[in-house]
């Protein structure tokens, strides 16, 4: 700041006091000056009522977030689970894998031959009932009221079927059986043949008919497998 000597400070008085007497400060300016003076303090007491943190940082940013940038359709990324990904991941015991390798163990070799090798190995009655599907009368078979001690083994590939254990006297006319010896060992078809809705059963090693499957046998399955003697070949127990 430049000091002001007397004489400039004389002069400077001399303005003010000619100013303040002149026409400057009319009615209407003092108004207008007042004006100015109330907005100046409402806008002051406004900015100190918001106060600073109204204010963005200057490290926020306007854009929005990704999630609200998709359009419709396109699916908001989820958060992966690690949990039930280790849980997936997990190995399968030693224990799981021996039961798996036994059970592949035991499933039985297919087997299969020409009609004419079938021909050559079985005699006429078992050739019609194993390949043509046929059926023995009831009551002539060899095995409908047999009771030795034993297995019934499939005449044709000679695979353990049913033990002398679940046989049991159905009345039918047919060897009747609670139960296969394995659950492998025979397999279950629809059969609609004869305008009937049937289970056929079949041997699981070469596919031979054995006979059906009903839903009226005796405890504790419930079932009734009733095969064709000449579908089996009996193995007396040792």
């Amino acid at each position: 700041m430049i000091k002001q000597t007397g004489p400039q400070q004389a002069k400077l008085a001399h303005v003010s006091r000619k100013f303040l007497r002149g026409p400057f400060l009319t009615r209407g300016r003092i108004l207008t000056m007042a004006r100015w003076a109330c907005i100046g303090i409402l806008a002051a007491i406004a900015g100190c009522a918001h106060g600073p943190q109204d204010q963005a940082s200057p490290n926020q940013s306007n854009e929005l977030p990704p999630s609200a940038k998709k359009g419709p359709g396109e699916a908001t990324p989820t958060t992966r689970d690690d949990s039930a990904t280790l849980e997936t991941n997990l190995p399968t015991t030693d224990t799981t894998k021996g039961a798996i390798m036994s059970t592949k163990a035991t499933m039985p070799d297919k087997i299969t031959k020409t009609d004419e090798e079938w021909r050559k190995q079985l005699t006429p009655m078992q050739y019609q009932v194993t390949r043509e599907k046929g059926t023995e009368r009831a009551f002539t078979g060899e095995y409908w009221d047999h009771h030795g001690k034993g297995s019934y083994r499939c005449v044709a590939c000679g695979q353990e079927l049913f033990r002398s254990n679940d046989k049991f006297d159905s009345g039918c006319g047919w060897p009747s059986y609670t139960q296969p010896v394995e659950p492998g060992s025979v397999e279950q078809h629809r059969d609609t043949s004869h305008g009937m809705v049937r289970e056929e059963v079949v041997c699981s090693r070469c596919g031979a008919h054995l006979g059906h499957v009903f839903d009226d046998g005796p405890a504790p399955t419930g079932q009734r497998y009733c095969i064709n003697s000449a579908s089996l070949k009996f193995e007396e127990k040792k």
